[in-house]
């Protein structure tokens, strides 16, 4: 194999961050959709989680999102993602932790019964709130003063919890937020990772993302 494959899942935030970043990186993949409750038996054989997104490599596999987009971009970083303040993987962490936790007992409420879905809005905005406020602090752009790692992997959950009630996060009082995610769906770059793929099945080749595999 030279070609390292992604299996992957168009709409799951954790695919679409490590998407990006091979976007941004410029590495080529074989990428393979998978459809999470029909999951192949090839993609199940090499991901340990059995979720996505799951890189394989000839001499390795890569199982967590946040590892896919570090080795991706250690290979090409042309705008310098990973150079980034230490509390930027603090922010990451929260984001992937109690903030992720908080919007799954929002958006998901039937999987968490007893759990009262208004009282995790609110602890998922404590950590909105504060997002806004750090990046109030650089003109609005960008969690630091450039882009980094830290607002490509927080972003697309951002997107999940807005979508659960796009009217009432567009009234909150998170300016910065909102024209941070507003840029991001913007882009030409989300629009790159986010083409509707066919679901791969086995004896079939992948998608070639981004561009040709044999660049």
């Amino acid at each position: 194999m030279t070609t390292p494959i992604l299996y992957s899942f168009r709409r799951c935030p954790y695919a679409m961050r490590a998407r990006m970043a091979l976007l941004q990186a410029g590495v080529a993949v074989e990428l393979r959709e998978v459809v999470l409750r029909d999951k192949p038996q090839a993609f199940l054989d090499v991901s340990p989680s059995a979720s996505v997104p799951c890189l394989v490599t000839a001499g390795m596999v890569l199982d967590e999102s946040l590892d896919v987009m570090k080795w991706a971009l250690t290979r090409h970083d042309p705008e310098g993602w990973l150079v980034m303040p230490d509390a930027g993987w603090d922010w990451i962490a929260r984001a992937d932790g109690p903030f992720k936790d908080a919007l799954d007992r929002t958006k998901y409420t039937p999987r968490y019964p007893g759990v009262d879905p208004m009282a995790q809005r609110e602890i998922a905005s404590g950590f909105l709130d504060d997002l806004n406020a750090q990046i109030g602090l650089h003109t609005g752009m960008w969690i630091f003063d450039h882009e980094t790692i830290a607002d490509q992997a927080i972003l697309p959950f951002v997107r999940q919890f807005a979508f659960i009630d796009k009217l009432w996060f567009d009234a909150q009082p998170w300016s910065a937020l909102q024209a941070w995610l507003e840029r991001y769906l913007a882009s030409d770059r989300f629009q790159a990772i986010m083409p509707k793929y066919a679901k791969w099945v086995e004896g079939e080749a992948g998608i070639a993302f981004p561009g040709c595999v044999s660049c």
